[in-house]
């Protein structure tokens, strides 16, 4: 299918150039020219996006849902040109990004049925008792509110559901909170198309024009003033941790401070419990390895930790790992920026007292291929570095002495987004005592699988204490995202003519 750029920002329902631009970073093909954003279009699309907020916060739940279902279906009469230049961007294989599509417009109807079933809403009502003594009891009411124009920061490791329309603008659209989006500027054509479907569905369900904006980046300070920007009420943000602390900083020193909902990173270790390494040992190196170079490793949940008890089991474990990853083949990195990060991670971790290499490889530009490394448990507890996140496929193995010592590399663990445990029946004992520092430590904790592949469903939790996240009593992924962008309002004695609908 053949697709038409419009090259342009895309501002409360029109295509903006500027005098500035920058050209795409392609992994194959042809580059664009898009232009550069700058604080006033910033300022623009916010005050659009707060005007429309008076109206938009206040359509009919079903209106929204009806929205959120017209943009999915724009998304999907897209799709092959969508695929088309979203793999010439990121280099992601045709069966990634259609996958991704889907998982997009899957959230967006999603969040239609979160709308139209209103559970979210948590409406609740304390009858008023006249004659309570000592003192009357007034009418009480509750219910969630959305808060206000949300700035959404789109990912480099997902083009779609993680961008321009993924979880995040879909959650706060579902929530009634216009969007104004910071496009990553390694997918600035995808991100160009999915505004485009979006443009289509506001005019099919006729939503304010406000409701959504998209400006590219191409500066630093483009991003820094939309969170600094004195009307948005929320931000949403997956990326490097060093980039998401400067902007939660940010959002924290402003003159009236805002949630800041950044997932930052996680090394998501698995824990081998001893008679899981016995029982199937060398399966779960396998495993581990598949899972740990899927997609190049550019995943928030890819494994890169393994603790295991030393001996003979754990090395018939690494021994699996090691054959499965020098049999993989190279990968596309996202960006050039991402691959040299990778190589200077695997340097640091290769030059640390302590480790030892178990398989090496050349990496070539952009073409990854996997790391293997080997530590004790003293040198992990010794060095925190060793605990920071390596974005690409780079496994480190920490052998530890006892249980005694998995215990304490547990307790030393920084906030995660998944902590797996692999167990059987006789490791019940081992389990019981490590599972309550787990669930402390991540967001998500798995039993005898792999954490890359996060499901969207109502019972997900895609977030963990930091610097997993920023706020560890959210999630990005599942129905319960919504809830990042409500505020609960109580409303004493209001007539029932004046109150919302949805409570009244």
């Amino acid at each position: 299918m053949k697709y038409q750029l419009k090259l342009k920002h895309f501002i409360a329902g029109n295509w903006v150039g500027g005098s500035d631009s920058f050209e795409s970073s392609p992994s194959s093909g042809r580059g664009h020219s898009f232009p550069v954003g700058t604080n006033e279009l910033v300022d623009q699309a916010v005050r659009a996006a707060e005007e429309a907020f008076i109206t938009y916060s206040e359509t009919p739940r079903q209106d929204r849902a009806n929205f959120l279902k017209a943009i999915a279906e724009e998304i999907d009469a897209l799709g092959d040109a969508i695929t088309a230049i979203a793999g010439e961007e990121t280099g992601l294989p045709s069966l990634r990004l259609e996958g991704e599509r889907g998982r997009t417009c899957g959230q967006l109807r999603m969040f239609s049925d979160v709308l139209e079933k209103g559970d979210y809403l948590d409406c609740r009502h304390d009858k008023a008792l006249p004659d309570r003594t000592p003192l009357p009891r007034p009418e009480l009411r509750l219910m969630q509110l959305p808060v206000g124009p949300v700035a959404v920061f789109g990912a480099s490791n997902f083009p779609l559901a993680f961008s321009t329309a993924g979880g995040d603008t879909a959650s706060a659209l579902a929530a009634g909170c216009p969007v104004v989006v910071k496009a990553h500027q390694a997918h600035p054509g995808t991100s160009d198309l999915v505004a485009q479907a979006i443009e289509s569905a506001i005019h099919r369900t006729g939503m304010p024009r406000g409701v959504f904006s998209m400006v590219h980046g191409g500066s630093r300070s483009v991003g820094e003033a939309l969170v600094k920007h004195p009307l948005i009420s929320a931000v949403g943000f997956t990326g490097s941790l060093v980039g998401g602390r400067a902007l939660f900083d940010l959002c924290t020193q402003r003159p009236t401070p805002i949630p800041f909902f950044g997932e930052l990173g996680s090394v998501n270790p698995m824990f081998i419990l001893p008679g899981a390494a016995a029982e199937r040992g060398e399966e779960i190196g396998r495993g581990w390895a598949a899972s740990l170079s899927m997609g190049a490793g550019q995943f928030c949940t890819n494994p890169g930790i393994i603790v295991v008890m030393e001996g003979e089991t754990a090395d018939k474990l690494i021994d699996a790992a090691k054959v499965a990853l020098a049999g993989a083949a190279p990968q596309t990195m996202l960006t050039d920026g991402i691959a040299v990060a990778y190589q200077e991670g695997q340097k640091r971790i290769s030059h640390t007292p302590g480790v030892r290499s178990v398989l090496t490889s050349v990496c070539d530009q952009r073409q990854a291929t996997p790391y293997l490394y080997e530590t004790d448990g003293s040198t992990w507890l010794a060095d925190r570095s060793l605990g920071h996140e390596v974005f690409g496929p780079l496994g480190l193995i920490v052998k530890v002495s006892d249980f005694e010592q998995m215990l304490e590399v547990a307790k030393h663990l920084d906030g995660q987004l998944t902590c797996t445990l692999h167990t059987t029946d006789d490791d019940l004992e081992y389990g019981c005592a490590l599972m309550p520092i787990l669930t402390r430590k991540a967001g998500r904790v798995l039993a005898n699988a792999y954490p890359t592949g996060v499901e969207v469903c109502d019972a997900m939790v895609h977030g963990g204490p930091y610097p997993a996240s920023t706020n560890f009593g959210a999630t990005s992924v599942g129905s319960m995202a919504i809830l990042r962008f409500l505020r609960p309002v109580c409303f004493q004695d209001i007539p029932v003519r004046l109150l919302p609908v949805d409570i009244s």
